[in-house]
């Protein structure tokens, strides 16, 4: 800024404290605007309309190091409904969110006395802004100038603001808002320290089931080589061995399955990358800028999709890759697009400002249409000619061989059930982080952990299927492919269990609106990861 340009305070929206996602316009309360009408225009980013900012000007008249003295802005006048409705907002809490140059201000709308019968707004909002060099760096808001409510009076709205030089950095300014002593607490490095350790021992019990039991397998299936033919007709043969003929046949269902291990990996291509660049560049310190990203990469890996899908549905010998590459392409989209609509009711009749407007509804369709399924195209051909011809070591039988009885512990139900309680127990600590930025007041910002959950995950995940498919296999059921998917993809089942938890422990929301939206997007968030995990 040059000396005496003009500052912007951007008021975005108010809400009540508990529900940080029921937000509202901040002239959708009675207040009122100040005599500065003319603006330079702002811009509006495609992640900020999905997350519901909706800047307004406040009409207030700031320049750059330019103290302002207490001054009236404009006056509210206060007949019975409008008093009603600064009552409600009182009562729930209400607090509002305002901008100056990116730099977030809260503040809280006003408050009740002890026995709830009288009810105060606060007028008088006292700016402090610290500027290094020509750049502001800090903003304090003070609320002051308690008012009663009382109806038919004028209750007048006042501000003042006070520049003074500051020592902080323009790159650090944003370290105020972040939590240190909450996200690098010592629980956080002992369950990274605890995942650690689990790693280590299930990837020795799956070398050691590797190793040990199968070089016992080989030697049993060698000692039986030996025998002659008439030995071995009666010879009791059990494990893995009988089922070679029948190990390679095509899932059921193979048009899905491939679908979800394209989406599977796409999911994890997105996840890694805005990770990383999240890590690279402080994606924290802008509005939206974190979804903008995510759905920009999610758009840019959609070969990704295209190509394990593809060249698994075609080593399957599916026939339909065409009906095959849509359902891959839009499997995602559809789920998340469905749960944003339904809410979006919802949003609509609250007349809150997360409501998305039609015109963004529009933008993300065309994201879908006119970059994810063209590249999802390039993926699928690419992977059908590439990767695509089935390279099985042993043929399939012509008909398949019937599956034997066995213990209830083996069956693929039990199996899958159980697959999912050790990627959880490796993940649900950094869970309760992820959580707590997303519906309560804290900013995420240590990707650095997020990183080493994220590939604890992975082994984890990995090591689990590997033993459930073993143990299927020797039981001699060779449907090894659904079940080893569903066995990591059960982790989603209860990271949505623990949401529930979380819901009614850990948070004090309330009302249809943030109830809707949690269980909605909590379902989704879920669901991705169970498909990212099989």
């Amino acid at each position: 800024y040059q000396d005496k340009e003009e500052v912007v305070l951007w008021m975005n929206t108010v809400g009540p404290y508990h529900n940080r996602q029921e937000t509202y316009k901040y002239f959708s309360l009675p207040f009122c605007v100040g005599s500065k009408k003319s603006i330079s225009h702002y811009h509006e980013t495609l992640g900020e309309a999905l997350q519901g900012v909706e800047l307004e000007f406040s009409g207030l008249d700031i320049k750059f190091k330019d103290d302002v003295m207490q001054t009236t802005y404009c006056e509210i006048d206060l007949d019975k409904g409008r008093r009603d409705a600064f009552v409600y907002a009182i009562k729930n809490h209400y607090w509002y969110q305002m901008y100056i140059d990116d730099l977030p201000i809260w503040g809280i709308v006003g408050e009740a006395d002890e026995n709830g019968e009288d009810y105060y707004l606060w007028t008088y909002k006292k700016l402090e802004i610290g500027y290094n060099g020509n750049r502001i760096v800090d903003v304090n808001l003070t609320s002051e100038g308690k008012v009663k409510l009382v109806p038919n009076t004028k209750i007048q709205m006042s501000y003042s603001v006070k520049w003074k030089k500051s020592d902080v950095k323009f790159e650090d300014r944003f370290d105020k808002y972040l939590d240190p002593s909450f996200f690098q607490h010592r629980i956080h490095w002992f369950s990274i320290f605890n995942s650690f350790m689990m790693v280590i021992f299930l990837v020795g019990l799956v070398s050691m089931i590797l190793m040990r039991t199968l070089r016992k397998d080989y030697a049993r299936y060698s000692k039986e080589e030996e025998m002659d033919d008439m030995d071995r007709d009666l010879g009791d043969e059990y494990g893995w061995k009988q089922v070679h003929g029948d190990v390679f046949r095509p899932s059921s269902h193979p048009l899905i399955f491939s679908s979800l291990i394209g989406s599977g990996c796409q999911i994890f291509a997105v996840s890694l990358i805005v990770i990383v660049v999240a890590m690279i560049e402080d994606l924290y310190t802008e509005r939206g800028s974190m979804l903008s990203t995510a759905i920009f990469v999610y758009a840019a890996t959609s070969p990704v999709n295209g190509y394990f899908g593809g060249s698994l549905y075609a080593r399957q010998g599916g026939r339909r890759w065409i009906k095959q590459m849509f359902i891959g392409a839009f499997l995602i989209p559809a789920m998340v697009c469905g749960t944003a609509f339904f809410i979006n009711f919802i949003a609509i009749y609250y007349h809150a400002s997360r409501a998305i407007p039609f015109g963004t509804m529009v933008a993300v369709c065309c994201i879908c249409f006119f970059v994810i399924l063209p590249l999802n195209l390039v993926g699928t051909i690419l992977g059908r000619n590439l990767s695509g011809q089935p390279n099985f070591p042993c043929r399939v039988n012509a008909v398949p061989r019937p599956i034997p009885e066995k213990k209830w512990f083996m069956e693929p139900a039990v199996i899958v059930c159980l697959g999912g309680i050790l990627p959880f127990g490796s993940i649900f600590i950094e869970m309760y982080f992820i959580f707590t930025s997303f519906w309560a007041y804290k900013i995420y910002y240590v990707y650095g952990f997020m990183m080493l959950v994220l590939v604890i995950l992975c082994i984890v995940t990995v090591c689990v299927t590997i033993v459930c498919t073993y143990f299927l296999l020797n039981a001699e059921d060779y449907r090894w492919q659904w079940t080893s998917f569903l066995s990591a993809a059960s982790t989603a089942i209860y990271v949505y269990t623990y949401s529930f938890y979380y819901y009614f422990f850990k948070t004090k929301m309330y009302g249809l609106f943030q109830t809707s939206f949690y269980f909605g997007y909590m379902a989704v968030f879920s669901t991705a990861l169970g498909i990212m995990c099989g």
